[in-house]
This record gives C-alpha cells, sequence and structure tokens, in this order.
C-alpha cells in the first residue's frame, strides 16, 4: 500500500485505506471513546501524519502520553501485528518526530507567556469566574490604561492598577460608570487565587507569538508542539481559558487564506470538556463563533473527549472528520453518549453504528471523514494503524534533552521585566509622599522638623498630614514603640509606687513617663 503523504494523512484500514484528506482537514475533527480504548494513540497517529505533510501540531498533553512523539518507537510484536493485518508492512518504521515542548510553569518545557493585555478582560473574567458587575470593575480598569498609556504586562502591573482604580473610585465612576471598591476587591481577590494555582507565570514577557507554534523543521516536518498539561489540569479553568485564549490569538492575527491545499497549523484540544463545562453562555458564543470561523484562516481544530455529548450542539455541527472508540452503555447517560455518538455518522448499510460501538476493541474505531465536496464518507470500522513514535511517556532525561536541544529555548527561558504600569504608578505614589527629597541638599531645620523631633516624625509617622496613611517602617516603628513603652512605663510606675506608695503612686508614674515619651514624640 502506498500513500501520498503529501496530500492524505493515513488512520487504518477498514475494507479499504481510511484518510483524512489535507485539503479537508481545517473543517475540523473529534476524536472521542472511553478510557482505555486507544484516543491517545489515535491523537498520536494524526500527528505524527500531519507532521508528515508539514503542517505544524500544536497538542495539549494532559497524561504525559504524548511526550513519546519525541522519540522513536519500539518494534513490538503486537504493533507488528497490527501492522501486517492493515498492509502497512512496507512503510511502518520506527521513528522520533520534531518537538517542541512547553509549560505554562515553565517545569516541564519552555514557558508559554502571554501579556494581560493580549488575554483582554472577557477570558480573564471567565478565569476568575468574576459576576457581570465584577467583569464590568475590571473593563474599565482596562479602559483606564488604554486612556492613560499604560502598559498591563504581568499580574503585578494589573494588582496596582486596581489598587489605582479603588482610589479614584468616585472619580472614574462619574467618568466610566460605577466603580465598586468591594468590586475591586473582589477581582483582587481572584488575582490571589490565580496566583497561588501558578497563573502569575503564565503573564509576562517575552510573551510566544503564535507565529512561533507554526515552524517546520529542517526537513520539512512540521514541528509538533507539546504543552505540559499534567500540572495544569490541577487548575482546569486556567487550562480551559488558555487554550480559548490560544483560538482567539489565531482567529485574529491570522489573514483570510479560504481553503488551503492544507492546513496552515492543526490544533488537538485533550479533555475538551474542560473547555465547555460550567462556561457562560457569552463565552460558549466565542468559542462556537471561533470554531466556526477560523477554518477559513486554515486552521483545523480537533476536540478529544469521551463523549460527543461533552461538546456543545453548535460546535459538535462543525466538526468534519470523526474518530469514534468504543464507549460503554450501561446507565440511560451513556446509552444516550452512543445514540448521539452513532447519529453524528453517515450510516453504513452494512452495520449499526449504535451496536458497533460499544462492541469495538482497543485501537479499533469507527471513522467517517470529509471526501470530495466536504461531503462525510460512510462509517467504518477501522483499525487504527500503530504509531511511529513511542506509545508512552519519555524519560526526565530524554525530555530534558529534547528541551536543551530547542531552538526557542535561548528567546523564551529568560523573563523580561519592562518598565509598565506597575512601575509607572508605584513611582507615581512615591512622588506624593512628603518628605521623601530634599532638592536643596539642606536637610530641615529644628523648627521645621529637622534634628531628633524631624528623624523621631519621620520614622513614626507623627509629622503627616492629617488623614494620610502611615507607611510600613511607620507602622512598624509604632508597634515596636508600644511594646517598649509599655515595659517602661510599667516598670518606672513600679519603682515611683514605691516610692509614693499605692495604686496613687503608679498611677502618677504612668502619667509622667507617657507625658515624657508623648512630648519627645509629638515634637
Amino acid at each position: 500500500m502506498t500513500i501520498d503523504r503529501d496530500a492524505q494523512v493515513y488512520i487504518g484500514s477498514s475494507a479499504k485505506p481510511e484518510y483524512i484528506r489535507l485539503p479537508y482537514a481545517n473543517r475540523h475533527g473529534l476524536v472521542t471513546g472511553a478510557t482505555g480504548t486507544g484516543k491517545t494513540v489515535s491523537l498520536q497517529v494524526l500527528a505524527e501524519g500531519f507532521s508528515e505533510a508539514g503542517v505544524p501540531v500544536f497538542c495539549a498533553d494532559v497524561k504525559g502520553d504524548l511526550a513519546g512523539l519525541a522519540a522513536a518507537g519500539e518494534a513490538k510484536p503486537f504493533l507488528a501485528e497490527r501492522a501486517a493485518a492493515i498492509g502497512f508492512t512496507d512503510q511502518y518504521r520506527q521513528e522520533a518526530f520534531p518537538v517542541v515542548f512547553w509549560d505554562l510553569f515553565g517545569r516541564d518545557g519552555h514557558p508559554i507567556r502571554t501579556t494581560v493585555s493580549e488575554m483582554g478582560p472577557l477570558l480573564l473574567a471567565r478565569l476568575l469566574d468574576l459576576n457581570d458587575t465584577q467583569e464590568g470593575v475590571l473593563n474599565i480598569a482596562f479602559r483606564l490604561a488604554d486612556d492613560e498609556g499604560l502598559l498591563l504586562l504581568d499580574l503585578k502591573d494589573l494588582r496596582a492598577l486596581l489598587a489605582h482604580v479603588a482610589e479614584r473610585a468616585g472619580e472614574l465612576s462619574g467618568r466610566y460608570g460605577n466603580v465598586s471598591k468591594a468590586s475591586v476587591g473582589a477581582v483582587q481577590r481572584g488575582l490571589l487565587v490565580l496566583e497561588d494555582q501558578g497563573g502569575d507565570r503564565f503573564f509576562g514577557e517575552p510573551a510566544v507569538p503564535i507565529a512561533e507554534l507554526m515552524r517546520t523543521a529542517r526537513d520539512g516536518r512540521g514541528v509538533i508542539n507539546i504543552l505540559a498539561a499534567s500540572a495544569l489540569m490541577q487548575s482546569p479553568r486556567l487550562y480551559g481559558t488558555f487554550l480559548l485564549w490560544l483560538l482567539s490569538e489565531l482567529f485574529e492575527d491570522l489573514p483570510e487564506i479560504g481553503d488551503p491545499e492544507k492546513p496552515r497549523l492543526v490544533f488537538f484540544f485533550d479533555e475538551a470538556h474542560l473547555l465547555f463545562d460550567d462556561a457562560p453562555k457569552a463565552l460558549g458564543e466565542k468559542i462556537e463563533q471561533i470554531v466556526r470561523l477560523i477554518r477559513s484562516k486554515g486552521v483545523g481544530v480537533y476536540f478529544v473527549t469521551q463523549s460527543p455529548l461533552d461538546v456543545p450542539e453548535p460546535v459538535l455541527a462543525q466538526l468534519g472528520n470523526r474518530v469514534q472508540h468504543a464507549l460503554r452503555a450501561y446507565t440511560p447517560r451513556e446509552t444516550r453518549a452512543v445514540k448521539a455518538a452513532a447519529g453524528t455518522f453517515r450510516p453504513n448499510p452494512a452495520f449499526s453504528a449504535f451496536e458497533v460501538i460499544t462492541q469495538l476493541g482497543v485501537g479499533e474505531a469507527l471513522v467517517s471523514t470529509l471526501e470530495d465536496k466536504g461531503a462525510p464518507s460512510v462509517v467504518q470500522r477501522t483499525l487504527i494503524r500503530p504509531p511511529a513514535s513511542r506509545i508512552g511517556t519519555i524519560s526526565e532525561a530524554e525530555r530534558r534533552a529534547v528541551i536543551a536541544a530547542s531552538p526557542v529555548g535561548p528567546v523564551y527561558d529568560t523573563p523580561v521585566d519592562r518598565h509598565s504600569a506597575y512601575e509607572i504608578l508605584t513611582a507615581s505614589v512615591a512622588a506624593k509622599q512628603p518628605g521623601d527629597a530634599d532638592p536643596t541638599g539642606e536637610g530641615p531645620s529644628e523648627e521645621e522638623g529637622g534634628g531628633i523631633g524631624g528623624l523621631l516624625g519621620s520614622v513614626f509617622g507623627t509629622d503627616r498630614p492629617r488623614g494620610r496613611r502611615l507607611t510600613t517602617t511607620q507602622t512598624v516603628a509604632r508597634s515596636v514603640t508600644r511594646s517598649v513603652t509599655t515595659q517602661v512605663v510599667g516598670g518606672l510606675a513600679a519603682q515611683i509606687g514605691k516610692s509614693v506608695g499605692g495604686a496613687t503612686g503608679a498611677s502618677i508614674g504612668r502619667a509622667l513617663v507617657r507625658g515624657l515619651l508623648g512630648g519627645l514624640l509629638r515634637r
């Protein structure tokens, strides 16, 4: 069997070879099936096929299994038997593929970052699980940053901006609409939660441009970008928002090209239900819009999940290439999922898709792809071809070797902290503090607050204008002073009490010492 890798991606064989034709690969796809039925291997086979055709690939590695794409496969008897069964022996070989590892947290791959501005208030509001009022305040903050030329690059920029918004709440309410300090506080608390989940590492520079994910290797194969997502899965909201951000960036940045001879990029979204679970209506509509329109940008999106019911119907209708592994039907919900999966295929008179889905073995799938003029093919029971790369994960040493050899490491591994909103707003606050600088070069006179009185006044905050908050240094100094004063007053009062006698002596002692210390601090 000869495969034209420049025109199609070989999936496996039924009564005939089954392909995804590259001119229709940007019509999106769906890989579904119960745990342990072979979804990950199918994803691996498709990624290999697109890479061989020169198409860059991006996929999220939720369980760590896709890392095997970076290493050559191992010759195993069951794989050789599979290749022989489908007539793939002549072209079956073991090889590694060009892989770049990415990681939002920078541990198992190169850091992948974006700026707060690029994320935007809509996706950030979803990430922080804000209500409508809080989202409105976040939109006002972004608008203020645009109007006043404040760069929002990382989370400390956004925190500084929100504090600035709270201070100017009255003024901004008249300009942009009601700004509630309580809502600002809720957003700030959400940012703290996001930081605890490691989200602060995702925001910053250098940001990774979308073009970086669309590279080809020197041999012409498409680079397979693998996002290490095992730790990211502990923060499902961050995971879903990140994937949606990638789609949004592609949609906004890439020009319209219609239906190309092959896709410019193919995305595989594993655990796709995380994109849709508990998503607000407006966000669900955004996902549907992007999936519907991004096809004309030459981008194919393939969702990988357990059941077709995990994907909303409007999105499901856009997915033309289907690979359905086995599903179980032990409960009413599982039966509905099997019926839904069977109903998405063009019927085959030779068998009932509903019955076959529950009978498929590991490595088998029902396959239907787009043929001439974009019409779906009749569903076929297909044996998936064995992958050329390793099934399963790789060792830590192998991963580090791939990361060290990657050309993108010198560009993105070291963070950059530019002068942005945080620095500007911090400098503005510092400039408003009195006594921070003496442009004459002369210290204040004794009458103006110099000498020991002025020094103590600046340290303890007794010389600050009425209503101004204490600095951190002044707060600490006052706390220490209270403690020391209590001990001194107690000791002296006890001595005076012994001389004068009784409670009256102790009371006189405390009054005298407090008066002396208070006068010193006030001076």
